[in-house]
C-alpha cells in the first residue's frame, strides 16, 4: 500500500514524537488533539527537537522547515478523512481508545489502516470496535520516539498480511527497527518491563532500599541506562499503573498485582516528570 498521509491522534509526548519521525520520513502528517493548545504544545516540542538537530549539524535549517511544513495541526477527528494510515496515541484508557476507533472507522477511507500505540491493551479488543478488523494493528513506539529505535508491531487475530507488511515497512521507512509481537496483554516490551518497574516500587514500599539506591543498583549492577523508578517517572506513573492493571486483569495472576504505593502516588497526582513529582522531584 502506498502511504502518503499519516495521521496521529494525540499530540503528547508519544504523539508529537511519532508525528516528527513520520514527517522526517517525507510523509504528510496530520497531528490531532482535543484542544488547540495541546497541538501547539506538541508542535513546540517538535520545533525544539529539530532546532537542536540543526545546532548539532544533523540537519540543515531548510530541512527543518520542510519537516515542519509537512505537519498539519488538527483538533477535529474528521480531518483524518484524508489519512492513508493513522496511529492512535491517546491516553492508555480502554474506553477512550474504543470510542476513538469507532469514530475513526466511520471517518477514515476504506483503505486506511488504523493502528494503535497502546502499551498493553489487546489489539483484538480494539479491532472489534471497527468494521475493518483486518486493517487494525499495534504500532508501539518507545519513548522518546525520535531517539529510540524499536517499534513493536503487534498483530491482532484478524490483522491481514497486507496490513502487517505495510506497518512493518513503514517502521523501517521511519528509521526504526521493527519487532513482531503476538497479541497478549503487555505484548513483549511491557510484559517484561512493567513487572520489573512494579517490583522496584515494591522494594521502595517495603523499605528494601531508598529510591536512589534502588536505581543505582539497576544502573551500575545491571547496566541499565536509567533506574526503574526514574524510568517510571518518565513513562508516567498513571500509564505504569494502567499497564499493570491490564496485565493483572488479562492474566489473573497475582504476580502482576500493582504495588499499593504506585496506586497511592497516582491517586495523589504524583505522576512523574510531567507533573513535577513522582518517585523523584523535577
Amino acid at each position: 500500500m502506498d502511504i502518503k498521509t499519516y495521521g496521529v491522534i494525540g499530540a503528547g509526548q508519544m504523539g508529537n514524537g511519532i508525528a516528527q519521525v513520520a514527517a522526517m520520513s517525507g510523509l504528510s502528517v496530520i497531528m490531532n488533539d482535543i484542544k488547540a493548545e495541546f497541538v501547539q504544545n506538541g508542535m513546540n516540542t517538535i520545533i525544539k527537537n529539530l532546532t537542536r538537530s540543526v545546532e548539532k549539524g544533523k540537519m540543515t535549517a531548510a530541512e527543518k522547515d520542510a519537516v515542519l511544513a509537512r505537519i498539519s495541526p488538527s483538533t477535529a477527528l474528521k480531518d483524518m478523512a484524508s489519512a492513508d494510515f493513522m496511529v492512535e496515541a491517546a491516553t492508555e484508557n480502554e474506553t477512550l481508545k474504543f470510542q476513538i476507533f469507532k469514530q475513526l472507522d466511520e471517518i477514515c477511507p476504506v483503505h486506511a489502516i488504523l493502528a494503535t500505540n497502546t502499551s498493553s491493551i489487546p489489539i483484538g479488543r480494539i479491532a472489534a470496535q471497527t468494521k475493518r478488523a483486518d486493517k487494525v494493528i499495534g504500532m508501539h513506539f518507545m519513548n522518546p520516539v525520535p531517539v529510540m529505535k524499536l517499534v513493536e508491531v503487534i498483530r491482532g487475530i484478524a490483522t491481514s498480511d497486507e496490513t502487517f507488511q505495510t506497518t512493518w515497512d513503514l517502521s523501517i521507512k521511519f528509521g526504526k527497527t521493527p519487532a513482531l509481537a503476538n497479541d497478549y496483554p503487555g505484548f513483549i516490551a511491557n510484559r517484561i518491563l512493567l513487572p520489573m518497574i512494579n517490583e522496584a516500587v515494591f522494594c521502595l514500599y517495603h523499605g528494601v532500599g531508598t529510591r536512589e539506591d534502588i536505581d543505582t543498583v539497576m544502573k551500575l549492577g545491571m547496566n541499565h541506562p536509567m533506574g526503574p523508578l526514574a524510568l517510571a517517572d518518565l513513562i508516567g506513573l498513571d500509564t505504569c499503573l494502567a499497564i499493570m492493571e491490564t496485565l493483572y486483569n488479562g492474566f489473573k495472576d497475582s504476580k502482576y498485582r500493582p504495588c499499593p504505593l504506585l496506586r497511592k502516588y497516582v491517586e495523589a497526582g504524583w505522576l512523574g516528570k510531567k507533573t513535577g513529582r513522582g518517585f523523584f522531584e523535577y
